[in-house]
């Protein structure tokens, strides 16, 4: 087991993971950026490292930075988190040059899954169904327009090296196509460094569906069932749930044995998510997330497996400690991402001081947030400021508890989307399980 993890991301996942190295007794030290410093969360840490002002690309995406800071730690490793270097393949790389552990899949692996049109093309010489679509990034706009007619309209463009919903866009003809294609390549461009964009066929109200997977070093692959993220605004996640509603027993032993299937493929290890498209009882495989992703919390809530400590176990060099039948589901478990947006201006960030914070509690809650009372949200990250969870015996139950924990929920001094929760876990349609991805954005416009 490693002596000493820097983490290398902020706010409430950095705070999760000092905890879940401190319930290894590992020590674990915080990076943090001028506009962080003096956050509450680093003081658990057992040191803090200042790594440069405010904007991101000079301080949570500066590799020499962190490297730095790394060594002068004097750490064995490194936790990405989500987001920022978690899956950058180069900065993994250097990680492991300096003899210091990168805390997620090999290199080869990051690179392999992290193009889109490559981690497809191991889909399909895995067996599994993908959308139809081009086979790689498409050079110019003819090559984008012939793909679009053989595949017919509506098509979707998707950024090769992205996520979030950037350098994304539906072109329901040929002329919407060529605009589109270059807004998505802007976009890719300045989120991602790559321009590079594939295209596939839109399937109109699909589920999105993913499917969480722990690999160890020695070739063994397990999934722990799988999460509902359908609920979302501008292709981002909103709410997300497991088990699925919209999954028989049948439909998610497939989909749960494809990712398997997929991870030992491409020689996966550690925590990653495959994720899917759901149309009634087909799914398609999208994309491949070789980092935790935001809403782990929810897996552990329904299998009572600590993702986090298994990244760090796995990545050390453990072995998983555990087969497919070895892993037992209970409850469902939901996730509503409290963030500080403006409803009134189409959800724009609302950075500040929050002047009151008061969380919920209660049986089945779980709150993973680093704010308090007092702490100024800066403007340069991610408006996510809290996680809430709920844990409860059927899925009813589970709504009726996030209900009660939104009513509770207290944020003063920004604004946020705790009234979008509330409306949505009222929802006749929601209540029911029958949502897609468009759910959302039909609501809003309702």
């Amino acid at each position: 087991m490693f002596q000493r993890v820097l983490i290398a991301n902020r706010g409430e996942i950095a705070l999760r993971v000092i905890r879940a190295c401190r319930e290894l007794d590992v020590e674990s030290v915080v990076v943090y950026s001028q506009a962080d410093a003096g956050a509450p969360y680093l003081e658990l840490a057992d040191e803090a490292i200042c790594i440069g002002p405010g904007p991101s690309a000079k301080s949570y995406l500066s590799i020499p930075n962190i490297i730095s800071a790394a060594e002068i730690a004097d750490v064995d490793a490194v936790h990405p988190g989500y987001g920022f270097l978690s899956e950058n393949s180069h900065f993994a790389e250097i990680c492991r040059a300096n003899n210091i552990e990168f805390i997620g899949p090999d290199v080869a692996t990051i690179r392999r899954v992290g193009d889109k049109a490559e981690a497809k093309a191991a889909a399909v010489a895995a067996g599994i169904p993908v959308v139809e679509g081009s086979d790689g990034p498409v050079n110019n706009d003819e090559e984008a327009l012939e793909v679009a007619r053989k595949v017919g309209y509506p098509v979707l463009i998707k950024a090769v090296s992205g996520g979030g919903g950037r350098g994304m866009r539906v072109a329901h003809n040929d002329m919407s196509l060529v605009t589109n294609l270059q807004t998505a390549r802007t976009e890719a461009q300045a989120a991602f460094g790559d321009a590079n964009v594939y295209i596939e066929k839109y399937i109109e109200d699909p589920r999105h569906v993913e499917i969480q997977i722990l690999g160890d070093k020695k070739g063994d692959v397990i999934h722990l069932g799988e999460r509902d993220c359908s609920v979302q605004r501008r292709h981002q996640k909103v709410i997300e749930e497991s088990p699925s509603p919209a999954l028989g027993n049948d439909l998610r032993t497939k989909m749960g044995r494809a990712a398997v299937k997929l991870a030992k493929s491409v020689g996966y290890h550690g925590a990653g998510t495959v994720e899917f498209l759901v149309s009634g009882k087909s799914f398609y495989f999208i994309e491949v997330n070789a980092r935790i992703q935001v809403e782990h919390p929810v897996t552990e809530l329904v299998t009572g497996i600590d993702l986090i400590r298994e990244q760090i176990r796995i990545a050390s060099g453990e072995t998983l400690g555990r087969k497919q039948q070895h892993v037992n589901f209970r409850g469902h478990a939901i996730e509503v991402r409290i963030n500080a947006e403006d409803p009134d201006r189409n959800f724009a960030p609302s950075p500040g001081l929050v002047t009151s914070y008061r969380p919920a509690g209660g049986p089945g809650v779980r709150i993973d947030s680093h704010v308090v009372s007092g702490y100024r949200i800066p403007p340069y990250y991610d408006s996510m400021i809290a996680k809430v969870l709920v844990h409860a015996d059927t899925r009813d139950e589970a709504i009726l508890r996030m209900r009660r924990a939104m009513d509770e929920y207290k944020v003063d001094g920004v604004k946020t989307n705790l009234g979008l929760h509330r409306r949505i876990l009222r929802n006749a349609y929601f209540q029911r399980g029958e949502y897609s991805t468009r759910f959302l954005d039909e609501l809003l416009s309702a």
